[in-house]
């Protein structure tokens, strides 16, 4: 066990786990769209969860960096806040946010860290993009919606680690990035079981499990 101070609290936690988790695990939040305990290299994609460490000069990626005996933390200070509300606004600003009609409105990462950021669910000033995207698109088992989807790579990862093959992976290239469903483009094998961890995994509602498949993935959970 090591201790550390985050924002002038002592907290011990287990070694080798992050920062980012040492912090969740003790309730002090970090805004994170990507994070996934069990991930060996963190994807650190989403830009949100930044802290201030003592001894290093700039703001870092809390989910790569290691807690260590002595380690002070700051999670709240003016740096920080405004890398944070810089990449919440830039991910808005290619997100379609919809709570009206949210399937992930009650437990969507966006609501909880504009809350937590004091920011509104929108990319202003900055514009919003537009995509060259379908707004919903059949991937079999399941409904995207792209313009939902903040490409955290949580469903891609998830289905990797739960069958050992790829179903899930990122597709078209850039800005118009988006998730695909078996890259060859085939009909799908029984290397899909619709299990539902991918879209339970999603954080924004942009995969959502078709009805028909529901009771299947309840009962391969």
């Amino acid at each position: 066990m090591v201790n550390l101070i985050v924002d002038d609290k002592k907290i011990k936690v287990e070694e080798e786990k992050s920062v980012l988790q040492a912090c969740l695990e003790n309730s002090i939040f970090i805004p994170n769209m990507c994070f996934i305990k069990t991930r060996e290299h963190p994807h650190a994609s989403c830009r949100l969860c930044f802290v201030e460490i003592d001894g290093i000069d700039v703001p870092v990626t809390s989910c790569t960096e290691k807690v260590r005996e002595g380690l002070v933390v700051r999670t709240d200070t003016p740096a920080v806040r405004r890398l944070q509300r810089m990449g919440f606004k830039l991910l808005m600003s290619a997100h379609h946010c919809q709570p009206k009609v949210c399937p992930a409105k009650d437990g969507c990462q966006l609501i909880r860290t504009a809350k937590h950021l004091e920011v509104g669910l929108n990319p202003r000033p900055l514009e919003r993009l537009e995509r060259d995207v379908a707004e919903e698109v059949d991937l079999i088992f399941f409904t995207y919606y792209p313009f939902r989807c903040v490409l955290c790579g949580k469903c891609v990862y998830i289905c990797r680690q739960r069958n050992g093959n790829d179903p899930l992976t990122f597709t078209k290239r850039g800005f118009d990035t988006v998730i695909g469903f078996f890259a060859s483009g085939e009909p799908p094998d029984v290397s899909c079981d619709h299990c539902g961890a991918c879209a339970n995994a999603c954080p924004t509602g942009a995969l959502v499990l078709k009805p028909e498949y529901s009771k299947a993935a309840t009962t391969n959970r």
